[in-house]
C-alpha cells in the first residue's frame, strides 16, 4: 500500500487559523497525515519527528531552509508555500536537494490588483483632494469637475502599467473595464503579447512621458532597482501620478520625495523604500501623497485564498498530477 504524505504546517502561531479554513482543513487531512500540533514549530520538533515529513506548507514565519534545517527534512519532496515571494525562505540548498517548490502568489496577486485597480480609479476621480478640501469646507466648496491636473474622471485616462507580472496583467485586465487607454513596459513582453492583453507595448521612457497614472509592478531584482529615478519622474508631466504596490526598491525615494514635496508629481504608495519610511520624510505629510501600511496583498478574509490555492497544490501531487503554480529556480530573476 502507498504511504500517506505526511504534511507538516509551517506558519506563524494563529496564523494557520486564517490560512486554513475549516473546510480546506477538513479536505487536506482527508488526503493526508497533517502533523500535530498545527502549526509545527520547525526549531524544536524532534530530528525523528521531521525525519518522516514529506511536504510543508509554509507561509509567513516559517525559517529559511538552509542545508542544517533540510538536514533534519531528509523526506521533504514538496515546499507547498501559502504565501506570496518564495526568495526568503528558499535556498540553493533546497533546490540543490530537488525539492518542488509551489507558491500562493497568484492568490496573493488578486487583492493586489484590486487595490491597485482601486487607487487608480480614485486618482482618476480626485477623491484624495476632493476629501481633503470638502472636510476642510465642512461641505461650503463646490465639487468641480476639473482639478489641478486637468479634467476629472476615468474617461481618457492613460495608464502606464510597468511589468507585465500576474499582478500586471490583473490589473490590466481590470482596467479595460473603463474607459481609458493602456500602456504597459516589460523588456520580456512583445507587441502581440501587449496587444492580447489590451494594451500597447511602449519602452519605460516613453511611457512615462505619455501616462497620466504610472503603477508598478515589476519584481525586485538588480535589473529594476531604482528603475523609477530622477531622470524617469522628470519626464512625467505636471500632476501625474506614481503608483507603487509592488516592492520599494523600484523607486530611488528621494526623487520622488522631492517632487511631490514640489507639487509637481503625485504619489500613491503601499511598498515604500525604506519600509516604513524615516519618520521626518515629507512623504508622511504631502497632500499629493497617499500612504498605505502595505496592505495591498492578502489581509483578513484575503489570506484564506493562499491557504486554498496551497492545500490544491498538496492534493495534486498527492495524487502524482502536475503542480499548476510550481517555481523553478529559473523563476527567482522574474519574480518579486
Amino acid at each position: 500500500m502507498e504511504k500517506t504524505l505526511r504534511v507538516a504546517v509551517a506558519l506563524w502561531p494563529g496564523l494557520d487559523q486564517q490560512v486554513l479554513e475549516p473546510a480546506t482543513r477538513a479536505r487536506l487531512a482527508e488526503a493526508v497525515e497533517v502533523l500535530q500540533p498545527l502549526p509545527v514549530d520547525l526549531a524544536t520538533q524532534p530530528d525523528e519527528v521531521l525525519a518522516d515529513v514529506d511536504v510543508l506548507l509554509a507561509g509567513w514565519g516559517c525559517p529559511a531552509l538552509d542545508g542544517p534545517l533540510l538536514d533534519r527534512l531528509p523526506g521533504l519532496k514538496l515546499l507547498a508555500y501559502a504565501a506570496g515571494s518564495v526568495k526568503a525562505t528558499v535556498t540553493d540548498e533546497l533546490w540543490r536537494r530537488d525539492v518542488a517548490v509551489s507558491s500562493a502568489a497568484a492568490a496573493n496577486a488578486v487583492p493586489v490588483a484590486e487595490l491597485t485597480f482601486a487607487a487608480v480609479v480614485m486618482i482618476a476621480k480626485d477623491v484624495f483632494r476632493i476629501r481633503d478640501s470638502f472636510r476642510a469646507s465642512r461641505g461650503a466648496l463646490p465639487v468641480e469637475g476639473h482639478g489641478p491636473a486637468g479634467p476629472v474622471g476615468t474617461r481618457g485616462l492613460k495608464v502606464g502599467v510597468v511589468g507585465a507580472s500576474r499582478i500586471g496583467r490583473l490589473v490590466v485586465e481590470r482596467l479595460r473595464t473603463l474607459d481609458c487607454s493602456i500602456a504597459v513596459s516589460d523588456p520580456f513582453l512583445t507587441a502581440d503579447d501587449a496587444a492580447a492583453m489590451g494594451a500597447h507595448l511602449v519602452e519605460l521612457d516613453e511611457l512615462c512621458r505619455w501616462a497620466d497614472v504610472v503603477t508598478l509592478h515589476a519584481p525586485a531584482v538588480p535589473a529594476t532597482h531604482h528603475m523609477i529615478d530622477s531622470g524617469r519622474l522628470a519626464l512625467m508631466h505636471d500632476g501625474a501620478w506614481v503608483v507603487n504596490t509592488a516592492r520599494g526598491s523600484l523607486v530611488d525615494t528621494a526623487a520622488l520625495e522631492s517632487e511631490c514635496a514640489s507639487g509637481r508629481l503625485c504619489a500613491f504608495i503601499d511598498t515604500p523604500d525604506p519600509e516604513p519610511l524615516p519618520e521626518q520624510s515629507l512623504l508622511w505629510d504631502l497632500p499629493n501623497v497617499v500612504l498605505t501600511p502595505h496592505i495591498a496583498g492578502s489581509l483578513g478574509t484575503e489570506i484564506a485564498r493562499m491557504g486554498e490555492l496551497a492545500v490544491d497544490e498538496v492534493l495534486r501531487f498527492a495524487a502524482g498530477a502536475p503542480l499548476h503554480h510550481r517555481v523553478r529556480h529559473s523563476d527567482l530573476e522574474h519574480i518579486a
